[in-house]
C-alpha cells in the first residue's frame, strides 16, 4: 500500500470512529432521557397498556373489544397506576387495534405487570438502538460522520418511544430490519418474518412499505407475497380465536374507534381535542386541515385528495421503473413519508422517517445541490417531528399569554399544527422528486458521482 493509500485509509477510518462517537452520544441521551422521563411520567407505558390489558382480557376468554370486560382486568393492576387520569383509563381499556395484533402480544399477556412492562419497554429500547446502529452500517460507507450525526439527532429526538411504549417503536425497528434484508437479499427468512409482524400489529404503519416490495416486482415482488403469506399464518390463530369469544368484535372495534375520534375525543384532529396537539401530537393532514375546517368530511377528503395523487405518482414510477437499490431506497424515502399523512399518525410513528436516511445520503453522496436539499430536509424532519423538540416548545408555548380573538387563536394553534405534518409533506414530495428523477436516469446507481 502506498503512502497516499494509507493515509485516505486512515482518513476513513477517522471518519468512522467520530460517526460512530456521534452515535453512540444520541443512544446514551435517548437512553438517559428516556429513562428519566419514563420514571417522572405521571402516565408512564400508557400505550403498551392498549395492547397488554385488552390482551390479558382474551387470554381469560373476555370480549377485548368491550370495555366493560377489559375495565376490571386493569382496575385489578390499579395500584401499579396511582396517577392515571380518564385519558390513560380509556387508552387502556377500549381497544382500537386490530385482532392481528394479538398473537404477538399473548406471551407479554402472560406475565404480570412488571415483567411485562419490563420486558416490552427493553424490547422497544433494544430495537430502537439496533436498527439505528443497522442504518449507520448502511449510510456509512456514503458519509460516516453525517450518518452518525443524523441518526444521533433522530435518538435524541426520540424519548416518548419510552415513555409512552408505544408499540411504533417495535413496529418501526422490524419494518427496518425487513427492509434492510430485503434490499441487501441476506436473511430473507428473517426479513419476511419481521414485515409480517409488524403487519400484523400497525398496518397503518408499514403497509405501503410492503406495497413497494409488491409493485416493484422480481424477487422483492416474491418477498411481498410471502410476508402476505406470514401475516395471515400469524394472524389467523388469534382472529379465530376473537371471533369465538367475540362474534360481534367488528361492530365493537368501530365504534371504539369512532369513540376516540369523535369531537373532542382523544384522537379528534381538530381544534377541540383532548390528545391531538400536545407531545405525541397528531401529524396527519387531518390536523392541519381541521383547524380551518373543523369537519370530518372536510378534513378526511382533503387530507386523501392531497396524498392520493402523490401516492399514484410513486406507484406509477415503480411499476415501470427498472428496480436498482439506490432506486429502491429513494421510493421508500418517499413513501414512508407520504404514509404519515392520510390516516391518523402520531409523533411516534415517524420515527419511520428513518428509512428516509440512505437516501438523503444518497443524494449527499453525489455532491449537487440536491444532496444539501436532502440534509437539511432530514434535518428539518428530525427536529420538527421529534419529541425533545417538542417537549421544549410547548413548554414556551405554554408561557406565551393566551390568545383572545379567533385570528389569534387559529394563529396559535397553527403554531403547534403545522410544522410537524408540513415538513413530513414537504420531504415526502422531495423523495418522489428525487424518485422520478433517477428514474429517468438509466444508468442511476447508489455508487457516489466522482
Amino acid at each position: 500500500m502506498s503512502r497516499g493509500q494509507a493515509s485516505e485509509a486512515a482518513k476513513s477510518a477517522d471518519k468512522r470512529r467520530d460517526g460512530l462517537i456521534l452515535l453512540l452520544l444520541g443512544a446514551v441521551i435517548f437512553l438517559g432521557l428516556g429513562f428519566a422521563l419514563e420514571y417522572s411520567a405521571s402516565t408512564p407505558s400508557a400505550d403498551f397498556r392498549a395492547l397488554y390489558f385488552p390482551a390479558r382480557c382474551l387470554a381469560q376468554n373476555a370480549d377485548l373489544y368491550s370495555v366493560a370486560a377489559v375495565a376490571p382486568i386493569y382496575a385489578a393492576d390499579a395500584a401499579h397506576f396511582p396517577t392515571d387520569d380518564w385519558k390513560a383509563r380509556e387508552i387502556a381499556t377500549r381497544n382500537v387495534y386490530p385482532p392481528t395484533a394479538f398473537t404477538f402480544m399473548m406471551p407479554f399477556a402472560m406475565l404480570s405487570w412488571g415483567p411485562a412492562h419490563l420486558l416490552w419497554l427493553g424490547l422497544t429500547v433494544a430495537s430502537i438502538l439496533f436498527v439505528s446502529a443497522l442504518m449507520w452500517w448502511q449510510c456509512a460507507d456514503l458519509a460516516p460522520v453525517l450518518s452518525g450525526a443524523l441518526i444521533a439527532l433522530f435518538l435524541v429526538n426520540s424519548e416518548l418511544l419510552v415513555i409512552s411504549s408505544n408499540a411504533a417503536g417495535i413496529v418501526v425497528s422490524l419494518c427496518v430490519v425487513a427492509v434492510l434484508c430485503f434490499v441487501r437479499n441476506r436473511f430473507a427468512l428473517l426479513g419476511i418474518l419481521c414485515l409480517a409482524v409488524s403487519l400484523t400489529i400497525k398496518p397503518q404503519e408499514t403497509g405501503l412499505v410492503w406495497l413497494y416490495f409488491l409493485l416493484a416486482g422480481g424477487v422483492y415482488r416474491r418477498r411481498a407475497l410471502q410476508t402476505l403469506a406470514a401475516t395471515i399464518a400469524i394472524s389467523l390463530p388469534a382472529l379465530l380465536w376473537i371471533w369465538h369469544v367475540s362474534p360481534h368484535w367488528l361492530d365493537e372495534w368501530r365504534a371504539n374507534l369512532a369513540a376516540f375520534s369523535a369531537h373532542g375525543a382523544i384522537n379528534d384532529p381538530g381544534p377541540a381535542s383532548t390528545g391531538g396537539h400536545g407531545l405525541a401530537m397528531v401529524i396527519s393532514l387531518q390536523a392541519v386541515i381541521s383547524v380551518f375546517r373543523d369537519d370530518p368530511r372536510v378534513y378526511n377528503l382533503g387530507s386523501y385528495l392531497v396524498t392520493a395523487p402523490l401516492v399514484v405518482i410513486w406507484a406509477v414510477i415503480t411499476l415501470r421503473t427498472r428496480v436498482t437499490a439506490a432506486r429502491t431506497w429513494l421510493a421508500l424515502a418517499s413513501i414512508a413519508a407520504i404514509s404519515m399523512l392520510p390516516v391518523y399518525h402520531r409523533q411516534y410513528d415517524a420515527k419511520l422517517l428513518l428509512l428516509t436516511l440512505p437516501a438523503c445520503l444518497l443524494l449527499w453522496s453525489r455532491r449537487g445541490v440536491a444532496g444539501w436539499v436532502a440534509v437539511l430536509m432530514n434535518t428539518a424532519a428530525f427536529v420538527l417531528t421529534g419529541d425533545l423538540t417538542w417537549a421544549l416548545v410547548l413548554g414556551w408555548i405554554n408561557h406565551l399569554p393566551q390568545p383572545t380573538t379567533t385570528r389569534a387563536y387559529e394563529m396559535f394553534l397553527g403554531l403547534q399544527v403545522f410544522p410537524a405534518p408540513l415538513i413530513v409533506l414537504a420531504l415526502g414530495v422531495f423523495y418522489l422528486w428525487a424518485y422520478a428523477r433517477s428514474a429517468a436516469v438509466s444508468d442511476f446507481a447508489a455508487e457516489p458521482a466522482d
